[in-house]
């Protein structure tokens, strides 16, 4: 088969690899149709993250079309139209017996390489799964928005485990891909106050466009101050930080109120400072949010329903065999682009 493979750092080659087989009676072979670019693999390509490390077949956001099945396979077909979890998870450690299946002690995540495993990913035109980790495309749901079902439900996620009264007001910290999907989301669950922050003026337009009751330029030395004045001069009640760095850290925690509650999603720096007098004194409860549990079959209904567009979000279609050309456009942050997907 044909794969783009990462054969060492910043070095892309789309090339023939041998097919995957089946491991195991539950293994499913999908034929990929799509596969979008995430973020951590812009960012794994040069080698800063540990998870990309050569040689590997990356990709993990994608759909496609069942081609075999090993013979415990009970609740597919061969035929059938899918998409699937970013995460192998055993089904049997303490963490998935208490249905934190993305907390397991045994998790594999498709397309990443790391001191502990080696997992082939989609940017390839097969890829062998466990069926547990599958889930059916609803009918009128194309491969296309399909392949963002795992950025989706990553947002939904962080959404989940933020504890959210009705009425609830919030600010979404960074309005790229997960924030705008964040934005789609929050418009389904709550009725409250939404605010969208980022210092790119595009994307502030974008977030207005997908739900945000207003939008300010963080980096504006009055933002903080509108806010206040939008929520009777004490701050939303959650933040949800999609950055993840030092600087929209502090931001999402001065924008909450006392006792408001921090959820942080972004995880572009390994390391971060954070208030920590500001946090204890006002009693804000910071949450860590790590991929996604059982949160696909909300995105994929949301979806098929059009309350989240997931189209308007890609920016690019594009044949696998042009999968370096289009990393190298979102490794120099060309402006415009947010998602590519590619098609193998």
């Amino acid at each position: 088969m044909k794969a783009l493979v990462l054969e060492e750092y910043n070095k892309l080659v789309y090339k023939d690899v041998p097919d995957p087989v089946l491991r195991d009676d539950n293994d499913i072979l999908v034929r990929v149709r799509a596969s979008s670019i995430c973020g951590s693999d812009v960012h794994g390509i040069d080698g800063s993250t540990g998870r990309r490390q050569p040689p590997i077949i990356m990709g993990h956001e994608a759909s496609g079309e069942i081609i075999d099945v090993g013979k415990g396979v009970t609740r597919f077909r061969i035929g059938e139209r899918i998409t699937f979890d970013s995460t192998e998870y055993c089904g049997k450690c303490f963490y998935c017996r208490r249905g934190q299946t993305n907390l397991c002690d045994n998790r594999q995540v498709l397309g990443v390489s790391c001191t502990e495993y080696s997992r082939s990913g989609t940017f390839a035109e097969y890829v062998v799964i466990p069926e547990h980790i599958a889930y059916a495309l609803p009918d009128g749901l194309d491969y296309i928005d399909a392949s963002l079902a795992e950025p989706a439900a990553v947002a939904a996620h962080a959404l989940a485990i933020t504890p959210v009264a009705l009425g609830d007001s919030f600010v979404v910290v960074g309005t790229g891909l997960i924030g705008l999907l964040l934005l789609q989301i929050l418009r389904t669950s709550t009725s409250g106050l939404v605010i969208g922050l980022d210092t790119d003026p595009s994307r502030r337009e974008s977030a207005l466009r997908f739900g945000a009751d207003a939008v300010f330029d963080p980096a504006a030395p009055d933002s903080l101050a509108k806010i206040r004045a939008l929520t009777s001069g004490r701050g939303v009640d959650h933040a949800i930080e999609a950055v993840g760095a030092t600087a929209p850290i502090r931001t999402a925690i001065d924008a909450v109120r006392k006792g408001g509650s921090v959820t942080l999603v972004g995880n572009f720096s390994p390391k971060v400072e954070i208030p920590l007098q500001l946090i204890i004194t006002r009693q804000i409860a910071l949450y860590g949010s790590c991929a996604m549990s059982d949160e696909y079959p909300l995105v994929l209904d949301l979806m098929a329903r059009k309350k989240i567009d997931a189209r308007a979000i890609v920016s690019a279609i594009a044949p696998l065999a042009d999968g370096e050309v289009w990393f190298k456009r979102l490794y120099n942050r060309e402006p415009g682009l947010l998602k590519v997907v590619l098609q193998p």
